[in-house]
């Protein structure tokens, strides 16, 4: 992109966002990153290093001095198409982009794009941690550095794990591997229904924004289906389907390309457990075979690859018990591939937080099945609780408190304790990152 001398309007004081902005100040744009929130004193360190870029900056509003002659805006992940501002934008005919496409248009390093609802960050991480064996790959995007960071630097791989917020304004976006991990009920709000968030997610599947290849979930049956429209070379994962596909057989995972089988790695070598883990690990097979990584390479990165933090995370052992964070799952799907990953053993499940009111009849039915007893803490409490009871599950204990939580559950003394929550966590934390901390700073100061 020529972008000297351009006007360009950045949406959102975020990670991405300030990104987006050091990158266009540097390559010559006149930049206005605009922020509807109020300042907060955290911001003065990267206010002032912008504001040595030359870039403009303002809170608490969007005037019409920073949107009004702007060439184009690039968006913060979140904010929705119905807002203020994006209606404003729309009707002064300004072209909004996301980060992600913004590196897309200005480099020409390849991208494998990850999406799905949930296992995208443990995909792209391990993803580019076996591509890392022969190229310079790195994660980015939704986890990881934002991808405008980067494009300075040297580099083989974008593995990029991406939003639906993000693909929705990612016109031109086109990976050279697309992966599409699973499809559930997700933003709804912020897309207007499921329909749209499919959309967002499917695009960089088929049409003009086809991949070279593209990885599917075989066990999803939308997915399964779309399959059959997508473009590139088209993969299924988790399921002996076709002439290109990843399964497991006889406890192993294999790979198979043009009718081809090769073992990759056996279950019991695999770090990660259960099967939603197991899917991911096969994502991550297709995209190191298709560039060109041997087997051999494939598991020896795997069994030396660590989860990354809040992702059904083993951290700790006190006396017998083994304590799980997973932090992450936010939404009851999420726990719902935690919960299934135990069997035959006795586990404590920590579960609560803000609730995303989604049904949790399939939650509620694996919690019978494999969880003795279920700590319920935070906003969701009462729903949850009617909802297990009138399913038939009634070991349930209240707790005021993350910390009174774990100390209940140690006096449990159970095999496993897992922390799952199947909610959000603004109703006692600022995210899921601090719970998860919160959760394992005071389990460890068990072990002190």
């Amino acid at each position: 992109m020529n972008l000297k001398d351009k006007k360009v309007l950045v949406l959102g004081f975020s990670k991405s966002g300030i990104s987006a902005g050091k990158f266009l100040a540097q390559s010559g744009a006149n930049v206005y990153i605009t922020e509807f929130r109020e300042e907060k004193q955290d911001d003065r360190k990267n206010i002032d290093e912008l504001i040595g870029l030359g870039i403009n900056i303002e809170f608490g509003g969007h005037s019409d001095e920073f949107i009004k002659g702007s060439d184009f805006a690039v968006t913060s992940p979140g904010i929705p198409p119905k807002s203020e501002i994006m209606q404003k934008l729309k009707y002064e005919n300004i072209k909004v982009i996301s980060e992600i496409e913004l590196a897309y248009l200005n480099t020409q390093k390849p991208f494998i794009a990850i999406t799905g609802t949930n296992g995208k960050t443990t995909t792209t991480a391990l993803t580019a941690h076996i591509l890392s064996s022969k190229y310079k790959a790195v994660p980015c995007g939704n986890y990881g550095k934002p991808p405008c960071d980067l494009l300075n630097g040297d580099l083989d791989y974008f593995v990029c794990e991406c939003s639906s917020f993000q693909l929705e304004y990612s016109p031109t976006f086109k990976p050279k591997g697309s992966v599409f991990t699973n499809l559930t009920p997700d933003h709804i709000d912020w897309h207007g229904g499921i329909e749209n968030y499919f959309k967002a997610k499917a695009k960089i599947f088929a049409g003009e924004q086809a991949p070279e290849y593209s990885i599917l979930n075989a066990k999803d049956e939308r997915l399964l289906e779309f399959s059959k429209k997508c473009g590139g070379k088209v993969f299924l994962f988790d399921g002996e389907i076709g002439e290109n596909c990843s399964y497991i057989k006889n406890d192993a995972i294999f790979y198979k390309e043009d009718g081809k089988e090769e073992l990759i790695i056996t279950l019991k070598d695999c770090p990660l457990i259960g099967n939603h883990n197991y899917q991911n690990v096969m994502c991550s097979i297709i995209v190191a075979k298709k560039e060109n990584i041997p087997a051999e390479t494939i598991r020896e990165y795997i069994m030396t690859f660590k989860v990354p933090e809040h992702r059904l995370e083993k951290f700790a052992t006190v006396g017998k018990t083994v304590f799980y964070n997973d932090s992450k799952a936010t939404n009851p799907e999420a726990s719902l591939v935690a919960i299934n990953s135990f069997n035959d053993c006795d586990v404590s499940l920590i579960a609560g937080g803000r609730d995303k009111n989604t049904d949790l009849k399939e939650f509620c039915e694996a919690v019978k099945n494999h969880i003795k007893t279920v700590i319920l803490i935070g906003e969701a409490t009462e729903r949850f609780e009617e909802n297990l009871i009138s399913n038939g599950f009634k070991n349930i204990i209240r707790e005021k408190t993350m910390q009174s939580a774990i100390d209940k559950s140690i006096e449990l003394n159970p095999d496993v304790v897992l922390l799952s929550p199947a909610c959000a966590s603004f109703d006692m934390f600022s995210g899921y990152e601090e719970r998860g901390r919160v959760f394992k700073d005071y389990v460890l100061s068990k072990t002190n």
